[in-house]
């Protein structure tokens, strides 16, 4: 010990308890304005959607190409990989919290080690994603104390949804069939466990695939399917891949399909099918726009 004024052993580790207690309390409550680290993209969108935007997250490249708006700010960490997050870089950037899933379970326990978890689930097999979105609005808004940002994007989303469902009712005369193009024999279909057709049923319109899914969506399905819903509106979500496209181009099978034939086959750019609620709402806008006007998709 050097003078007086130097701590003893005893008080040392005394000051040293308290402070732990301090930020263990701090972080079981982080306050509004606190600093977010998302692993998953969907609590990634959550945080977006609250205005609080993280300071760090995982695959920002491929996020921004999949979910363009809100664009997310050059300044926010990339920490690698969603499967493989980088756990070094997320120490640096020191998160009060970190925003996850189940599908990263198995990384919660290291997880917790650099700072409190929250982690939701979205997508369960069986079971509308869409008011999960809604609910993890609220859950994160709590956890960072501000109740109120829950509330505001809440209300701002059911307007958006009322509208473009207002816009779309005339078009609720058919069945729509959600999909995404595999190659030229086969594509995955989107049930109402899916946020996509979350989304549709939401803007009033039926989902054409009435089975079970797995995982949010059924795939690989035969191409030929789309022909027992000879009423129906196919709409492609994303891009098809080129070899796909050429296939289907040259595809007699593809060209009788009833809606080819009907020109009632739609496409809508790439969204982010395991998001939160701007993506669903991108998604709304996007089906909505296409959906009223005449179908132009071009092989």
């Amino acid at each position: 010990m050097v003078g007086g004024g130097a701590l003893s052993r005893r008080s040392f580790l005394a000051a040293a308890s308290l402070a732990l207690a301090a930020a263990s309390s701090l972080r079981a409550a982080p306050p509004a304005g606190t600093r977010l680290a998302a692993i998953d993209w969907a609590m990634l969108e959550t945080a977006i959607a609250l205005g609080h935007m993280p300071v760090a997250a995982c695959e920002l490249i491929r996020f921004r190409k999949d979910a363009p708006e809100p664009p997310v700010p050059e300044g926010v960490v990339d920490l690698g990989l969603r499967g493989a997050p980088n756990f070094e870089l997320l120490q640096l950037v020191r998160p009060d919290l970190i925003l996850t899933s189940p599908y990263y379970t198995r990384y919660e326990a290291r997880l917790t080690q650099l700072a409190p978890v929250l982690n939701l689930p979205f997508y369960i097999r069986g079971e509308p994603p869409l008011p999960k979105t809604f609910a993890a609005l609220h859950d994160l808004a709590r956890a960072i104390d501000d109740p109120g940002a829950a509330l505001r994007a809440e209300e701002a989303a059911e307007a958006r949804f009322d509208a473009v469902a207002a816009d779309l009712a005339p078009m609720a005369d058919r069945p729509i069939c959600l999909v995404n193009i595999g190659d030229a024999r086969h594509l995955r279909a989107f049930g109402f466990d899916s946020l996509f057709g979350s989304v549709a049923t939401r803007l009033g319109l039926a989902n054409g695939w009435e089975g079970q899914t797995r995982f949010s969506f059924l795939a690989p399905v035969q191409i030929e399917e789309l022909a027992r819903l000879p009423e129906a509106r196919v709409v492609i979500a994303g891009e098809i891949p080129v070899q796909a496209r050429r296939g289907l181009a040259r595809s007699r099978l593809w060209q009788a399909l009833p809606a080819v034939r009907g020109g009632r086959v739609y496409q809508l750019p790439e969204v982010n099918a395991f998001g939160g609620l701007p993506s669903a709402l991108r998604f709304a806008r996007l089906l909505g726009a296409a959906l009223t006007r005449p179908a132009e998709l071009r092989l």
